[in-house]
């Protein structure tokens, strides 16, 4: 998306007509003072909202001033951002990037935007740019995000768009190819403990371990979501097999939810991978903390933040890096199939 339209007409002064307030009223709302009675600080909140005003000194950010910050929003709760290694390796990678250039990273941690904190932070002009990082359906207010500033999506966006610039894996293919691996190895009974089906990578790992048991005229034994957690995975694998009888391999969508699996498979003692083979996703860490060793699907974390820094950057500087960059995956063979 271009500067120019980012830009925004409205002023300050059609905010403070409409509100009904004077110039300076409306600048101390957006300057966050506290010197403003409650129904000025409503009103003027109103006509912000409907006018879609955006403080000029964002607009003058864009245009020529640079704050030299960008902003990385993962719409997460604290427990899942500090308990995933998915994050933290991506992390990893945007700080390298951003480490070799002016930029320095503000975090943002929320599973929604209360109050519209992160968004009025955001389009204050506080920061030149954004990386958002594990989104949902949910999350709006990425849009209103969106609409000031450049922004770089870690995965396939949710509502994708042509102007959108994202940076992701083939979780397709890399679903398909561990389900493949399953097949050939003898297997049958496959059933998926999935991600959440509200973010396009819980959507696409689904559907490559459908394309893998279709291409060999297989049935789904059984799909239950795992919320990419530890826990979540371990009640999945519970209701797989209180549902019938168990299957012979699983495939997780997440190394975190496959450690889940694994005990609760454990747990009901059936042994892994003489009674159940278990591949997951990510090759974290966790996938060589547990016994057996996890076989995994290796997806490049780090470099994928590493990408969508770079991209970031090569849009504040005024290139024209590709809107879509596409990581390849590996299928990392251990001891759990």
């Amino acid at each position: 998306m271009s500067t120019e339209a980012m830009r925004h007409a409205v002023t300050i002064e059609e905010v403070a007509a409409a509100a009904g307030v004077s110039r300076s009223t409306v600048s101390r709302v957006v300057n966050g003072s506290t010197a403003v009675s409650p129904e000025a600080l409503e009103a003027v909140k109103r006509a912000i909202s409907e006018l879609n005003y955006v403080p000029n000194r964002a607009a003058r950010s864009l245009a020529s001033q640079k704050t030299h910050a960008v902003a990385l929003i993962v719409p997460e709760d604290t427990t899942r951002f500090f308990g995933d290694p998915f994050f933290a390796a991506i992390v990893s990678g945007i700080s390298s990037r951003l480490s070799r250039s002016d930029y320095v990273l503000n975090l943002f941690i929320a599973s929604d935007d209360p109050g519209d904190k992160t968004t009025s932070y955001v389009r204050s002009g506080a920061v030149d740019g954004a990386v958002v990082v594990s989104h949902h359906t949910s999350d709006t207010f990425i849009e209103r995000i969106a609409s000031v500033v450049p922004v770089v999506y870690g995965g396939r966006p949710v509502r994708e768009r042509e102007r959108d610039y994202y940076v992701d894996v083939d979780n397709v293919r890399g679903a398909y190819d561990a389900t493949v691996y399953l097949i050939e190895s003898g297997r049958r009974r496959i059933a998926t403990i999935t991600g959440p089906l509200d973010m396009p990578a819980g959507i696409d790992r689904l559907q490559g371990y459908r394309d893998a048991l279709a291409a060999f005229d297989l049935d789904e034994h059984a799909i239950e979501d795992g919320n990419f957690t530890a826990d979540g995975g371990a009640d999945a694998m519970r209701r797989i097999l209180a549902a019938g009888p168990p299957p012979d391999a699983v495939f997780a969508a997440s190394d975190l939810m496959a450690r889940g699996a694994l005990t609760a498979l454990t747990a009901e003692g059936l042994r892994v991978p003489d009674d159940v083979a278990l591949i997951g996703f990510d090759d974290s860490p966790v996938a060589t903390s547990v016994i057996p060793q996890l076989t995994t699907v290796r997806q490049p974390s780090f470099q994928q933040g590493e990408r969508m820094a770079s991209v970031l950057i090569d849009l504040l500087a005024g290139r024209h890096p590709r809107h879509v960059t596409i990581l390849e995956t590996e299928l990392v063979i251990r001891d759990s199939v």
